[in-house]
């Protein structure tokens, strides 16, 4: 049955709550500016290091952690495109749209798990801002943090007018900033040099790194696409503008570990000796407070799925005040690990949802009590089992756990399989072979009844 009960008129911004209209005025440039501007992150400078040496593989070459960037990228950014489609044909935020993989109430799982890790990346997002602010003019943290926290709460109250303002005038500044940046990183001597120690034995694994960076954003992408004029404009957007902005920020990003033989916490060094370094460096770390909007916009909107008549505006200053309040207090790289964990979720979950689109055509029941789909639930977590045993990753007790079922299980993984594809093509063929039972069921008791 497909039902949703969210309007789809056309208002200057979002309404306040799930059951007002939806804005249908996003284009190509509005999405493609918000999407590149995503791929450029303070954080991607340094995180590249997980690429070119990944856990528990072999470190990579240059040269192959360079293709893995690429590899991970265009298929990352391209499951991104495919989860800003649902909510660019429904007019459903994200979380919403799980109600017709899931059903209302199994629906919450995820939106939880979500919650969860965008107050997590949110925290985090502010302390990097403050990090960087810091080492460009100086200040005290925590009135960089507090500052963040303050300019990324007020850009949730006005969201589509945050997107405009990011076509208008942000991208242009960092794509002057970024270019900057890579000529003046890749014309120093040690930049050219892409030989080095490594294999390319571990390049699935970099790979895997890679593609988890994009699919952080699976569980938003619906978020912001639903607005979005066309469906084919969502999916190109996200595929391309985040595609191509993650690729050159982490060829940048290894240019300047280069620089500083692979110190990821002096990343940022190499940027500031050049003689307008500062000034780029200031640019991408106000440009940063996007990526904290993202994370503290979606979080409401993920938590108004739990409580649809909630105010997202005034759940939006509650997160705010959360995540500037962790940023101040709270140590970040244990919890870092963490969501990492929580971010591999969501890979199988996409899979999921593709393999019962194709059975079912995208026949989405929205309403908040659809009925519950467990079997969905079982596909998503056998999908999560086989990444996980693939690639247990570095958080302890999880990861450990993982390793020791895969030893009792006798399972050494080989060096090509990439533990994202891998997961994403089962958690999506058993999604199907339930949803097409799950029809085929349908069609028997709808003859019996006939009959």
């Amino acid at each position: 049955m497909a039902s949703s009960s969210l309007s789809t008129s056309a208002p200057d911004e979002v309404a306040p709550t799930l059951d007002g209209p939806v804005p249908r005025s996003l284009g190509f440039l509005d999405q493609g500016a918000f999407w590149a501007n995503l791929g450029v992150s303070l954080l991607g400078f340094a995180g590249v290091l997980a690429v070119l040496q990944p856990a528990g593989a072999p470190p990579l070459t240059v040269a192959a952690a360079v293709v893995a960037t690429v590899v991970g990228t265009v298929i990352g950014s391209a499951m991104v495109g495919l989860s800003a489609i649902p909510g660019a044909r429904t007019g459903a935020p994200a979380m919403v749209v799980l109600r017709g993989l899931f059903g209302g109430v199994l629906s919450w799982i995820p939106s939880v798990l979500n919650v969860v890790q965008l107050i997590g990346w949110g925290t985090f997002e502010l302390v990097v801002i403050a990090q960087a602010g810091t080492l460009a003019i100086g200040g005290p943290t925590w009135a960089w943090i507090v500052g963040a926290g303050v300019v990324t709460t007020l850009l949730t109250l006005r969201p589509l007018g945050m997107l405009r303002l990011l076509r208008r005038v942000v991208t242009i500044l960092v794509a002057i900033s970024v270019a900057y940046l890579a000529w003046w990183l890749f014309t120093r001597p040690a930049a050219a040099d892409l030989g080095g120690a490594g294999s390319w034995s571990g390049f699935w694994a970099g790979t895997d790194a890679a593609i988890a960076v994009a699919v952080s954003w699976i569980p938003v992408a619906s978020d912001y696409s639903r607005h979005s004029k066309r469906v084919s404009t969502a999916f190109t957007a996200a595929t391309v503008g985040y595609g191509i902005t993650q690729i050159l920020c982490f060829v940048v990003g290894l240019a300047a570990l280069s620089l500083v033989a692979g110190d990821g916490d002096a990343v940022f060094a190499p940027m500031l000796v050049a003689p307008l370094g500062v000034v780029a460096l200031l640019i991408l770390t106000l440009r940063e407070t996007d990526q904290s909007f993202a994370n503290v916009y979606s979080t409401a909107v993920s938590a108004q799925n739990l409580v649809p008549r909630a105010d997202r505006r005034l759940l939006c200053l509650a997160i705010g005040v959360i995540i500037t309040v962790l940023g101040l207090v709270v140590t970040i790289d244990d919890y870092a690990v963490f969501l990492a964990v929580i971010g591999s979720i969501f890979v199988p979950l996409l899979g999921v949802g593709v393999g019962e689109a194709l059975v079912n055509k995208g026949r989405l029941d929205l309403s908040r009590w659809a009925p519950s789909r467990p079997l969905m639930v079982v596909a998503w977590v056998i999908g999560l089992a086989v990444y996980q045993l693939i690639n247990p990753g570095g958080a302890p007790v999880w990861s450990d756990a993982w390793t020791a079922a895969r030893e009792a299980l006798g399972f050494t993984p080989p060096s090509w399989l990439s533990a994202s594809l891998t997961s994403f093509l089962t958690a999506g063929l058993v999604a199907a072979a339930f949803a097409g039972l799950a029809e085929r069921t349908r069609r028997r008791e709808k003859i019996a009844t006939v009959g």
